[in-house]
């Protein structure tokens, strides 16, 4: 059964792209202990001083060829110590140290100490600190969760554009021929990163919150998630890599953006409020885990690393945000459902709102085993797609024990605006532009449920007038 569906979905393609064959990348073994005392006083102190819209990684430094006695003392600590010692150092001190010892700042970022830790070791550095960190070792700050976004933003466009160099120089090299062909698809992996991005001065400004050096992973914000009051973050499902789909993602998390900011115009003409005076959104499109191909898409391998992944991510923008929390939704497609779901049945945080939409389920029998606000959970189900009511890892969130909304993804009249929305078929076609699909997972992740459409008589009733909140 799992491959006659995987076969469906390679034949009608996700999200009207073309599907590419993923590289699995190397996990870490390291698990490090956190030692390292919490901050709780500091985290609301998280926002850097103004910096540079770019910075350029300085020229490595060693000592007699050899290694130099700051390289040999970042080589010696691991976790939060190596964590501490990053603070303590020039630019060109860690720029050595990160074309030394690569393999250490990998077990950094793959078991990287908790963003509250992190959190309170940023705002214990001095302006001059961060700013040799963030030139010395760009593609750590960018990483780390618990580092303001603005930051994480600065720092990893200028591990992009190092990365590219570094990258093409090796290419151009006397590489072998596998080499060559992996350094390709990390170049063009970064290129797709860069043209997702955008121009700088784009509105509203795109945000590069994660980047895997060679490309595997990547996600970027539409808005601010630092300031939004409103934080939607999309997952994708299988066959999603950054190289084929990270543009068309982030185009994707735009067209809701836009649609988020439509909506909140609208309701504030309704109560008579100035228009875009207050509430701001932000969208992400996250492709922070390796989603699967036709040939491990059985398997709950990747949903786990997708659910750890999930988890930092999201408990990183609840500590930054610290006493300004947004409202923050998950948006989820088909296998990234499931890695959502499995990251919100644990009790690291909570969310305000969930969307399930094609998801094949979870080991999760009812909406009661969720950390989600409310129970504030809503199941999108295309006409021709095969995933939904298959209950291929263990429940049917469809179902009406599960005790989610139904999101009605069939099309029709908005009865607010009088527009048509168009409906979504198949296992691809959720997201489309002026689908009723779109237009409720904006609802959705703007706190406006009540004006969700789920396909019964009572939506006609879903007007301004009809609903008072």
């Amino acid at each position: 059964m799992l491959f006659d569906i995987a076969a469906l979905l390679v034949t009608s393609g996700h999200l009207g792209l073309a599907a590419e064959a993923p590289v699995v990348p190397e996990r870490a073994s390291i698990v490090v202990t956190l030692t390292v005392a919490d901050h709780p006083d500091r985290l609301a102190a998280t926002d850097a001083p103004p910096l540079p819209t770019r910075i350029t990684a300085a020229d490595p430094v060693a000592v007699g060829g050899g290694k130099s006695t700051v390289q040999r003392r970042l080589m010696a600590v691991s976790g939060t110590g190596l964590l501490a010692e990053l603070g303590r150092h020039s630019a060109d001190e860690l720029a050595a140290y990160v074309r030394s010892d690569p393999a250490n700042l990998r077990d950094l970022l793959a078991t990287p100490p908790a963003p509250r830790v992190v959190a309170g070791w940023w705002s214990g550095l001095d302006r001059s600190s961060r700013m040799a960190v963030m030139s010395g070792a760009p593609g750590v700050v960018g990483n780390l969760e618990g580092v303001p976004f603005s930051v994480r933003n600065t720092a990893n466009r200028s591990y992009l554009d190092i990365q590219l160099e570094s990258l093409d120089a090796q290419l151009q090299s006397d590489a072998g021929r596998g080499e060559s062909a992996r350094l390709q698809q990390g170049i063009d992996a970064l290129r797709a990163v860069d043209a997702a991005l955008g121009d700088s001065r784009s509105v509203p400004q795109r945000y590069l919150l994660s980047l895997d050096g060679e490309g595997r992973t990547a996600a970027i914000a539409v808005g601010n998630p630092q300031t939004a009051d409103y934080v939607s973050v999309l997952v994708p499902g299988m066959f999603f890599g950054v190289t084929g789909q990270i543009d068309d993602w982030t185009d994707i998390a735009a067209r809701l953006y836009d649609e988020q900011t439509s909506w909140l115009r609208l309701f504030d003409r309704a109560d008579g409020s100035v228009p875009g005076d207050g509430d701001d959104v932000a969208a992400i499109a996250w492709m922070g885990y390796q989603t699967p191909s036709l040939l491990n898409v059985g398997s709950l391998d990747l949903a786990y690393e997708g659910r750890d992944e999930i988890t930092e991510l999201i408990t990183g923008l609840q500590t930054v945000r610290a006493a300004d929390q947004p409202y923050v939704s998950v948006l989820a497609h088909s296998y990234g459902s499931t890695a959502a779901l499995m990251a919100l049945t644990e009790e690291r945080f909570q969310v305000d709102a969930l969307a399930l939409i094609g998801s094949p389920g979870s080991d999760a029998q009812s909406v009661d085993e969720l950390h989600v606000r409310g129970g504030n959970v809503f199941v999108g189900e295309a006409a021709w797609d095969p995933i939904p009511n298959s209950a291929y890892f263990g429940s049917d969130p469809g179902a009406a024990e599960y005790g989610a909304r139904p999101m009605s993804v069939a099309g029709g009249v908005d009865a607010i605006t009088n527009e048509v929305l168009a409906a979504s078929v198949g296992h691809n076609e959720y997201f489309g532009p002026g689908t009723e699909s779109l237009r409720n997972l904006a609802l959705i992740g703007i706190d406006r449920e009540e004006f969700v459409t789920d396909g019964s008589d009572h939506d006609v009733t879903r007007t301004l007038a009809g609903v008072r909140r």
